[in-house]
């Protein structure tokens, strides 16, 4: 069965689950990275679309509607009193030298950048990051070398985008196989309850393709931008109900008299 149909099989069917414990261990390697690899895709795409659209529109933030700003000696200074936000489409932009805006109104607004009092925050993707100016040493920079600062990664993006994209792939991966070797641990346990004759390599294969289904409901869910509240325990939740249906699917060992 190619690694296609066994996708299918595993959204619906323990019983097929139960049945792939029997093949070679290469194979179920494969198919989790395969699983991870469906599993970033809307991360790796929304990430590419928000730094091509973000740069863009950075690049027009700071040209047309910032006034004179400068970065020197850790601090920011600009000409004015009020913080300036301005949203423009999907991105908010933030230039706030008087320390009333912080990490957390960037990361309210989703998609932004902020040049704030002694940081910068750049937050996208549900994730947000915060550079203090002084762990740049002998920063020194002005309204223009922003400006040059952002053509310069512009025209790098095409090297960012996979760098980045790899990375994400890489750590989803190494996450997903911890995954599955708890809940081959947690199998472990069910099989006892169950008394069904399992070693720990037949429920880490087990335990493999029981992620498929909150694998790929998750990964619509990211599609789709949908916040599923408690997604940590549903996700645990569901693969333990696959888990534990697919070793009840195991033929219990005969009893002799």
């Amino acid at each position: 069965m190619n690694i296609f149909k066994q996708l299918i099989k595993s959204i619906y069917s323990p019983k097929d689950i139960a049945l792939f414990r029997f093949q070679g261990i290469g194979k179920t390697i494969l198919y989790v990275f395969f699983l991870t690899f469906i599993s970033v895709l809307p991360s790796i795409v929304y990430f590419s679309t928000a730094l091509s659209s973000g740069l863009d529109s950075a690049r027009s933030f700071v040209n047309d509607e910032t006034p004179n700003f400068s970065i020197k000696n850790g601090v920011l200074s600009a000409k004015t009193n009020v913080p300036i936000t301005i949203r423009k489409e999907d991105f908010t932009f933030f230039l706030d030298p008087t320390g009333a805006v912080d990490e957390a109104d960037v990361a309210g607004e989703g998609n932004s950048f902020a040049l704030l009092k002694d940081q910068f925050v750049v937050s996208a993707g549900g994730q947000s990051e915060t550079y203090p100016y002084s762990m740049m040493e002998g920063l020194d920079i002005t309204k223009k070398d922003l400006i040059d600062l952002i053509d310069s990664v512009d025209g790098v993006k095409g090297i960012i985008i996979p760098v980045i994209s790899i990375f994400i792939y890489l750590f989803s991966s190494a996450a997903s196989f911890i995954e599955v070797s708890v809940l081959a641990l947690v199998g472990l346990l069910v099989k006892n309850l169950l008394g069904r004759n399992l070693t720990y390599r037949h429920l880490w294969r087990i335990a493999a393709y029981s992620e498929t289904l909150p694998t790929l409901f998750f990964t619509i869910m990211a599609a789709l931008k949908t916040t599923v509240p408690n997604s940590f325990m549903i996700n645990w939740l569901v693969i333990i109900i696959v888990l534990l249906l697919a070793i009840k699917e195991v033929p219990a060992p005969k009893r002799i008299d």
